[in-house]
């Protein structure tokens, strides 16, 4: 399997690289903002921060503003999901495999100076769910059927956050495969975070959620299936300019050997941890660092 082969290339643990000189330069680690990212951003940090590095801490923007910045070189490194990269950067309209999407992105953004390290086995791909008990009671449990409920003239409002509905990866292209419109006027936009309780609370029918977050099952949700494959896979991985990492080839083995600890579950129970549990993003990165060895 892809994300089998990928973790079995992990580089050595933390604990057999050499320790870093005080001269070590400082590297800015970006992320977006919502959770996940959030926690990201933190747990590479303390990572990093434990092996010699002096880190800044550049995370909470969107997807186009970190992108951005890593190209013009104001963040050396973040997490960035392969169907992201494929389709909103790298406008890739043919349907790949997991491990073909990988390789696709990680040669087109060296062309860039971006290197994509090993992916994880967490794929965070974009998904939209029903409470339950409405999925059952309007018959909807595939986004077929949620289309043609939609083509039926039925207004189900939808929970997005402001960059679903322009995304090609996103309500563009997933109208166009699923052949409905959901219409202006049943788009909810809110922030990421906001449509999982919007969902639960009944303020709106449908909600975009993420495959990763554990509020899913929290919440008690129903991820509608997709039955036509439209989204792409989403593996997180950490990706470096090639010139940070030639100035610090210690970077690759420590963001690798993260990467290999991370898989759908783990990102589930972590994410869970923060936004049901309440524990602090620092907590959580601090203790499933430490729990793994990866920081003493």
């Amino acid at each position: 399997m892809f994300t089998r082969f990928f973790t079995a290339l992990a580089f050595a643990l933390p604990f057999a690289i050499p320790a870093l000189t005080a001269e070590a330069q400082e590297i800015t680690i970006g992320g977006k903002a919502y959770t996940e990212q959030l926690l990201m951003t933190e747990m590479t940090a303390q990572l990093l921060e434990g092996n010699g590095y002096e880190v800044e801490r550049a995370g909470g923007t969107g997807t186009a503003v970190v992108r951005a910045a890593q190209e013009n070189a104001q963040v050396d490194l973040y997490w960035e999901y392969t169907g992201t990269s494929l389709i909103v950067f790298n406008k890739v309209k043919e349907k790949l495999t997991a491990e073909e999407t990988y390789n696709r992105v990680k040669e087109l953004d060296m062309q860039k100076g971006i290197v994509w390290l090993n992916p994880s086995r967490a794929n965070n791909t974009y998904a939209l769910a029903m409470r339950k008990g409405d999925s059952a009671e309007k018959g909807i449990t595939t986004l077929s059927e949620m289309a043609q409920s939609y083509n039926d003239g039925e207004n189900l409002s939808m929970g997005v956050n402001a960059e679903f509905p322009k995304r090609q990866d996103g309500l563009l292209g997933l109208q166009e495969t699923y052949d409905f419109q959901a219409g202006r006027a049943n788009l909810v936009p809110m922030d990421t975070g906001l449509t999982y309780q919007a969902l639960r609370d009944g303020e709106v029918d449908i909600g975009l959620v993420f495959a990763t977050d554990g509020r899913i099952a929290a919440f008690d949700f129903l991820v509608l299936e997709d039955d036509r494959g439209f989204f792409p896979a989403y593996a997180m991985t950490p990706v470096v300019r090639q010139d940070t990492l030639d100035a610090n080839p210690e970077l690759a083995p420590l963001l690798n050997a993260l990467s290999s600890k991370l898989d759908d579950a783990t990102m589930q129970g972590l994410n869970s941890r923060i936004d049901v549990d309440k524990e602090t993003v620092e907590a959580v990165a601090e203790s499933f660092l430490k729990q793994h060895g990866l920081i003493n």
